[in-house]
């Protein structure tokens, strides 16, 4: 693979999400994603892969298509497997480890035997090892499908998952990723020209996206990608795209987060500081009923709040979700809601004019949707 000749690269996304990360894909100028479920691809060089992982908020991971071959049978997976070009991407010096993803309509139909195959092909004929559970060293992903008899490889350009972006060493409980923040945003038409506010923050995941947003930054700026372990790397070109990183925005507004939970409200701003969004957001102690609309121009409510299945009980769900929806529909004239949850039960207990449901989201092994809000009358 050189390094200006396009091939396919697959942005994974959160299922159910897969619309507003094509609309990101779009608008960071990327020619003509499309979506495909669970994610969008497009064509593009290595150097847009650099500019995925540096760039987009809301892609999970950010895959390199390195080839496939066509085999029907684990004897010619093997021999193709010692035949291809590895050392084009992987280096001998960096662990490997092979991922048997997809495994549909083929004949060769266990994955496992599979996978043994491409790892003793690449540490024979590259000389890569294979990562342990022991390994120290930051392993460079190899993810297969074997679709219809094809094998199609693809690398995993990222490492650790692009939610990772470096400032957010407090969490809570069920913490909400910062891809899921930053499409659910999307989702509701947040561009960072308006007013960002959480009445039940946590560790101020959705504060924090909404601030980054405003001052335009970029979300992978602090933090080490898997793409610089590659054979191909050309760090020039990646030094020369983080020179190019815009100079940060300056913004009026401010951004609000509150919580129950001084923990909480303490983690959140930490992790504004870690960010260099602190002068951005205002955190503070209260609860729901106690919430009171911000000074300035109205804007958008997001909140992720307990549903029954994740924490709490959800018979007392009902009183939290009443009191959230009455506070807004008499203090918050103006403003978009979004609401995150499993249950539209607790969600209608708002009694706010949801708009009509989009697909559910794939979050912390549950399914959520998020509800959606004209301006409130």
């Amino acid at each position: 693979m050189t390094a200006d000749a396009p091939f396919e690269i697959f942005l994974i996304a959160p299922p159910g999400l897969e619309t507003p990360l094509c609309q990101e894909a779009r608008a960071a100028g990327f020619a003509n994603p499309w979506q495909v479920p669970g994610g969008v691809a497009f064509e593009g060089t290595w150097q847009d892969v650099y500019r995925a992982n540096l760039y987009l908020r809301g892609a999970t991971r950010v895959l390199a298509r390195i080839g496939s071959f066509r085999a029907f049978h684990l004897a010619q997976l093997d021999k193709r497997a010692r035949k291809f070009p590895w050392g084009e991407v992987l280096r001998p010096d960096v662990p490997v480890r092979v991922e048997v993803v997809t495994n549909r309509k083929s004949k060769i139909y266990h994955a496992g035997a599979a996978t043994q195959r491409i790892e003793t092909a690449i540490t024979e004929e590259l000389g890569a090892p294979i990562a342990g559970e022991e390994d120290q060293a930051e392993p460079v992903t190899v993810k297969v499908r074997i679709d219809d008899n094809t094998c199609i490889f693809s690398v995993d350009t990222s490492g650790e998952g692009l939610h990772k972006r470096g400032h957010k060493v407090a969490v809570g409980k069920a913490p909400m990723r910062e891809t899921l923040a930053a499409l659910m945003l999307r989702a509701c038409g947040y561009d960072g020209q308006e007013p960002v506010l959480d009445p039940m923050c946590g560790s101020g995941t959705f504060v924090i996206e909404a601030a980054e947003i405003a001052r335009g930054l970029a979300p992978g700026r602090g933090r080490p990608f898997a793409f610089e372990r590659l054979a191909n790397f050309d760090a020039d070109v990646w030094q020369a795209l983080k020179a190019q990183l815009p100079a940060p925005l300056h913004s009026e507004l401010r951004h609000h987060g509150s919580d129950r939970n001084a923990g909480a409200v303490e983690m959140a701003t930490q992790n504004a500081e870690r960010a260099g969004v602190s002068d951005l957001c205002r955190f503070g102690h209260a609860a729901v009923s106690d919430l009171e609309r911000p000074e300035g121009p109205a804007g958008l409510v997001i909140v992720n709040p307990p549903y029954g299945a994740r924490i709490g009980n959800k018979k007392q769900l009902y009183a939290v979700y009443g009191a959230l929806g009455e506070v807004l529909k008499t203090r918050f004239s103006g403003w978009r809601v979004g609401l995150v949850t499993s249950d539209t039960q607790l969600a209608r207990a708002t009694g706010l004019p949801f708009l009509p449901l989009g697909a559910p989201i794939a979050h912390g092994g549950l399914k959520v949707r998020l509800f959606r809000t004209d301006p409130l009358p």
